[in-house]
C-alpha cells in the first residue's frame, strides 16, 4: 500500500500491556503519528479505560494534533473524538434492557455450569459497558500473569463463548482479552469499527492501517485482516513502537 492515511491499534498487548497505562514511549509517537495521520484506536474495552490507559498519558499536543485521535471502545459501537473540552460523543449504540438481562443470565449461567466461575478475583466478573456486556473470568483488574496461567491455551474461554452463544443467536458472542468474552448486537467486531472509521471520516479502508498482537484466526483482531485491511502484527507494546519508529519518518509531513 501507499502511505496509510489513517493507523488504527488494539490497545490491550499492542499499545500496553493488559489494563495497564501505555509507556511514555507510546505515548510520544502516537502525537508523532498524529501529527502525520489519523491516529484511531478500537478495542473491546470501556471508554475509561482508554482514558486512563492512553489519553490521560498522552503528552501535550495541539488541538488540531489531538482532533486526529478516534477512540472506539467495545469494537467501535461507541465513538468519540477529542475536541478542546475534552472527549467528545460522536454516538454510542447501546444494548436494549431486554438484551443485557438475557446476555447477563446466559454468560453466567454457562460459566457456573463449566466450572469457569472463579469465587476468587480481582473485581468484578460481568460488566454492563452499555454496547457490550463483557465476563472476565479473573475480575476486571486481574493481574496478567494470574490471567495466563488461567487459560494459557485460550481454550476455556473458547469453550465458554460457543455455549453462552447458543443462549443467545441474536447476539454476538465473541473472544475479548485472555480470559474475557464480549457480547455485543450481531455483526459488532473490529472490522465493523474500521468500518466505522470510514464513514466517520471519509478514508478508504484501502488507506488504513491496523497494528494488533491478536491477528490469528481465532483472536480478536483477526476480523480486520479478514476484511482486507492491511495489518501489521505485534507481540507486545514494545514492538510497536520499535515498528512506529520505522513507520513514522516515512510518512509525509502536514
Amino acid at each position: 500500500m501507499t502511505a496509510p492515511r489513517l493507523v488504527a491499534f488494539d490497545l490491550d498487548d499492542t499499545l500496553a500491556p493488559s489494563k495497564s497505562a501505555i509507556d511514555p514511549r507510546i505515548g510520544e509517537l502516537l502525537i508523532a503519528l498524529a501529527e502525520r495521520v489519523e491516529v484511531a484506536i478500537i478495542s473491546g474495552g470501556q471508554l475509561a479505560q482508554f482514558r486512563s490507559q492512553v489519553v490521560d498519558r498522552l503528552p501535550d499536543a495541539s488541538p488540531a494534533v489531538f482532533g486526529r485521535l478516534h477512540l472506539l471502545p467495545t469494537c467501535g459501537t461507541q465513538y468519540y473524538r477529542i475536541g478542546e473540552g475534552g472527549i467528545e460523543t460522536i454516538y454510542a449504540r447501546s444494548l436494549s434492557a431486554d438484551e443485557k438481562a438475557r446476555a447477563l443470565v446466559a454468560v453466567e449461567s454457562e460459566a457456573r455450569r463449566l466450572g469457569y466461575w472463579e469465587s476468587e478475583t480481582w473485581g468484578e466478573i460481568l460488566e454492563d459497558r452499555g454496547s457490550q456486556i463483557t465476563f472476565s473470568a479473573l475480575g476486571q483488574s486481574a493481574p496478567l500473569a494470574a490471567k495466563t496461567v488461567w487459560d494459557p491455551t485460550g481454550a476455556k474461554k473458547n469453550t465458554l463463548r460457543d455455549a453462552v452463544a447458543v443462549l443467545i443467536p441474536d447476539l454476538e458472542v465473541r473472544s475479548g482479552g485472555s480470559t474475557s468474552i464480549d457480547i455485543t448486537h450481531r455483526g459488532i467486531d473490529k472490522a465493523y469499527g474500521m468500518r466505522q472509521l470510514a464513514e466517520q471520516t471519509g478514508i478508504p479502508l484501502d488507506d488504513m492501517l491496523f497494528v494488533g498482537d491478536r491477528l490469528d484466526p481465532h483472536g480478536n483482531d483477526y476480523p480486520v485482516l479478514a476484511m482486507g485491511v492491511a495489518c501489521h502484527a505485534v507481540e507486545g507494546w514494545e514492538q510497536t513502537a520499535e515498528y512506529l519508529e520505522r513507520l513514522i519518518p516515512t510518512l509525509p509531513s502536514r
